[in-house]
């Protein structure tokens, strides 16, 4: 069997963040107002802030005003919520994306429930999740919703397949599950309690690996003509399967770096401009 054809998020991402910037650029020159991405970081964790660095500058090429908001990471749950809430009751703010993880002292979740669902951009609200879910309108979370649009990409219909998704989060397993089982895939749920993780792998015509834990997914396990999605990101570039086996087996894999993550921001970004459109619509 001849390796697996790479499914590139890089490529693709780009064309989306080219079209997001016309959309950027058309509604800026109507209302005079462009789109604006609210970040919020909390503490100074060394990943989290490279990475808020690389989404204001894909902002500024996309013709998107970054607001950024830094946070002490003594900061507290209340004094979290207060910026939040006031964030989502400035109209010149059209999304908000909250850097995580946070420090285990702050509650996620209240602060995750304090972003308006018409600015929660990055789909992390219980109403965005909601919405997904029963394929209404709304915001989907990014690397989920960048990961069904890579498989558009590469006309892979889940219809009527076996999807295993390795992870069960709140913001990318369970989200990523829901939009394939709205595709009429067949989806099963693994996580670090699963017994005999290879066995369901096996049966899989989808993998989505997305537990955070270096090659976990081998390639032995992958069914041959296997579409493989790697959403992990790992210490030294590596993603949550093993690559170098897997791509002896799938039809098509993502690589890491330049498959998954793309996605995500240009999804952020794509959604961030539908925020503003619609509230440029009902002002």
């Amino acid at each position: 069997m001849s390796q697996a054809r790479l499914m590139d998020g890089t490529a693709l991402a780009g064309r989306i963040l080219e079209e997001t910037a016309k959309r950027a650029a058309d509604l800026t020159e109507r209302t005079g107002q462009a789109p604006c991405l609210a970040t919020v970081l909390v503490g100074e964790d060394p990943a989290s802030v490279t990475y808020v660095r690389m989404k204001r500058n894909r902002c500024r090429k996309a013709g998107i005003e970054s607001r950024h908001v830094e946070l002490p990471a003594a900061t507290t749950t209340e004094e979290l919520v207060g910026t939040l809430r006031e964030l989502s009751a400035d109209p010149t703010v059209h999304g908000i994306l909250l850097q995580h993880p946070m420090g285990p002292h702050i509650d996620e979740r209240a602060a995750f429930e304090a972003i308006a669902p018409e600015k929660d951009v990055d789909g992390v609200t219980f109403s965005s999740f909601a919405t997904m879910s029963f394929g209404l309108p709304g915001f989907v979370s990014c690397t989920p919703g960048g990961i069904m649009r890579l498989l558009d990409e590469y006309d892979v219909d889940p219809a009527g397949k076996r999807a295993v998704v390795v992870g069960r989060s709140a913001i990318l397993g369970k989200p990523a599950g829901m939009l394939l089982l709205a595709r009429d895939a067949t989806v099963t749920y693994c996580h670090s309690r699963t017994a005999d993780l290879s066995a369901a792998v096996r049966e899989a015509d989808i993998v989505v690996a997305a537990v955070g834990r270096s090659r976990l997914i081998r390639g032995q396990d992958i069914k041959p003509g296997a579409v493989v999605v790697d959403a992990g990101y790992n210490a030294g570039n590596v993603g949550d399967v093993d690559f170098d086996s897997a791509v002896e087996r799938a039809s098509l894999i993502t690589p890491v770096p330049g498959g998954v993550g793309p996605m995500t921001i240009a999804t952020l970004l794509e959604q961030t401009v539908d925020a503003a459109v619609t509230a440029a619509r009902q002002s």
